[in-house]
């Protein structure tokens, strides 16, 4: 993720956390399927774009041990207010400060989203390599039937087609577990895909 993405959700930081800061913003749905996701993780977790923090904050109050990073120092300092003891760093998700090898699972939870199809092999192999093998990673993004950028509210963002993301983890080191979709029938909020993956041992 670029400058320009991060000056413009610094710009954006204060009215972003307003609307989507907080657990009460997120889909029923999707917190049963992280919940369900991280009660299977065995090891550390990393909430890879935490954002203000909020996905952070609510594995840790399950009782997981997770930590949460974001190239938005706003983001980061807001969270750091919210949710004291919760460990929060600034840094990218292009070059994550984490030892290899060393969690059990990764959070990307529309943290791909400004990563075009050139772009997004960087964090994935990444995540692979902070990644023990048998590791899992959860993505979730705007789904797509087709690659293609559109105009989100703060800076461009990308859909992708289910079958387009599996390709890149697959060629990043993972397998697909499974995938879901999600088209709200007024068609606001946009489409929204989740893809489990595991990372495969290596021989």
């Amino acid at each position: 993720m670029g400058t320009n993405v991060e000056a413009a959700y610094t710009d954006r930081a204060a009215e972003y956390v307003e609307h989507l800061g907080t657990m009460a913003s997120v889909h029923p749905s999707d917190v049963q399927l992280v919940s369900a996701w991280a009660a299977d993780v065995e090891g550390p977790l990393l909430d890879a774009g935490c954002g203000p923090g909020h996905w952070t904050a609510f594995l840790a109050e399950q009782g997981h041990d997770v930590h949460g990073i974001d190239s938005v120092p706003a983001f980061v300092d807001h969270a750091r207010g919210s949710h004291p003891g919760v460990p929060f760093a600034v840094g990218s998700l292009d070059a994550l400060d984490v030892a290899a090898d060393t969690h059990g699972g990764v959070l990307a939870w529309y943290s791909l989203i400004h990563h075009d199809p050139e772009s997004i092999r960087v964090p994935l192999d990444e995540f692979a390599r902070v990644l023990r093998p048998g590791g899992t990673l959860l993505v979730g993004f705007f789904v797509g039937s087709v690659v293609q950028a559109f105009d989100h509210a703060v800076v461009t963002a990308w859909w992708w087609s289910a079958e387009a993301l599996e390709q890149e983890l697959h060629a990043a080191g993972f397998d697909v577990v499974e995938t879901h979709t999600r088209v709200a029938a007024s068609g606001s909020p946009r489409p929204h895909g989740a893809v489990l993956a595991r990372l495969r041992a290596t021989a």
